[in-house]
């Protein structure tokens, strides 16, 4: 099966869902980081939370992010493994903001607007999703 061109505006959309991808590793990078002294700085209820984080959330995280920067870089490969690479890094979001929503109640320590961006977050990982299959049933990929 030969590879169809895609779009113009495919590769944009995946050169810009790269860089947001990316932000997302500096930010699994930046958590990783953080220090015992950095997170005594937290207000109290943000402590607990940032000091008591499972080992299964900070992986989901992690699968989250590489996951996701992994499957743009398919994308622009051309390569049909991004729809089980943005399948298992969707699903791992949502195991991270399951901890995040139910496990520590973060609407309860940082108020509404802790809504926000993990919503945004699932929004962009099921259109990646979505373009991938878009991708494999246009001929985009392979």
């Amino acid at each position: 099966m030969s590879v169809n061109t895609p779009k113009n505006w495919f590769k944009p959309v995946v050169w810009a869902a790269l860089v947001w991808n990316l932000l997302g590793v500096i930010a699994f990078a930046m958590h990783m980081m953080m220090t015992p002294e950095m997170i005594g700085k937290l207000p109290l209820d943000q402590q607990a939370a940032y000091s008591d984080i499972p080992l299964w959330s900070t992986i989901a995280f992690a699968v989250a992010v590489f996951g996701s920067t992994l499957g743009c870089l398919f994308l622009l490969a051309k390569n049909a493994l991004a729809t089980p690479t943005f399948a298992l890094s969707l699903g791992a979001i949502l195991i991270q903001q399951y901890y995040n929503f139910v496990v520590i109640n973060s609407i309860e320590l940082l108020g509404a607007s802790a809504v926000f961006m993990p919503i945004f977050v699932i929004i962009i990982a099921i259109a990646l999703l979505c373009l991938s299959i878009k991708g494999k049933q246009q001929g985009w990929l392979q």
